[in-house]
């Protein structure tokens, strides 16, 4: 099964993409790790994003579309992907069907995970991290059991630079701007399967698992 998981900031994209991928045996892809793998490598395509990425720029739609097409060759893929953080445009999904459809394939689904901002925002902007060993948790949600100290190492707890109230707010605003595209551009492939982003993490899960039909 191919699919593209949709979802902005703070929706836990991550947790349901892992779930879904232990759940079919089929890997993650996702586009930062390529990016970073193809550097490391320093296959052609990597070399070529490295240089965006040095200056701090966005590695142009060819250059990802490349790195993604190369991934998708390999031997993982062949029963099947979750897409993480591609398409991001509505060029990229359409050279993405381009892609599949010369080798006889397709998207089976898209998953859009859809959270109201407001929640994200309060989600986002509780987090906390530990500044010693990274490890994660949240003023409200799953709080440590002495305030601003570190459960398992007793390092102290930061909030993150990018998890301010404008910050997050202004994320949202560009994945809005992103996905708005796309969503109307999978609508008309008759893929997009919308869900509820609220609740307990597992009440997520199973409403994908009834898309997933398994």
């Amino acid at each position: 099964m191919n699919l593209i998981l949709l979802g902005p900031p703070g929706a836990g994209k991550g947790t349901q993409a892992h779930w879904i991928c232990e759940k079919l045996g089929i890997p993650q892809v996702s586009t930062g790790d390529i990016l970073r793998a193809a550097r490391k490598d320093q296959t052609e395509l990597g070399k070529q994003a490295e240089t965006y990425m040095v200056a701090g720029k966005l590695v142009p739609d060819e250059v990802v579309i490349g790195i993604v097409q190369e991934r998708l060759k390999e031997t993982d893929c062949l029963e099947g992907y979750v897409l993480d953080g591609f398409p991001r445009t509505a060029n990229q999904a359409l050279a993405l069907k381009e892609t599949l459809a010369a080798n006889n394939t397709q998207i089976n689904a898209v998953i859009s995970i859809n959270v109201p901002d407001d929640l994200l925002v309060t989600r986002l902007c509780g987090r906390r991290v530990c500044s010693q060993c990274g490890a994660s948790f949240h003023i409200s949600f799953s709080p440590s059991k002495t305030e601003g100290v570190c459960d398992q190492c007793s390092g102290s707890l930061m909030q993150r630079k990018d998890d301010t109230e404008e910050t997050i707010r202004e994320r949202l605003n560009v994945y809005h701007e992103q996905t708005k595209p796309l969503i109307n551009f999978y609508k008309g492939e008759n893929v997009l399967q919308s869900i509820d982003g609220t609740g307990e993490i597992s009440d997520v899960w199973s409403r994908i698992n009834n898309i997933l039909g398994k």
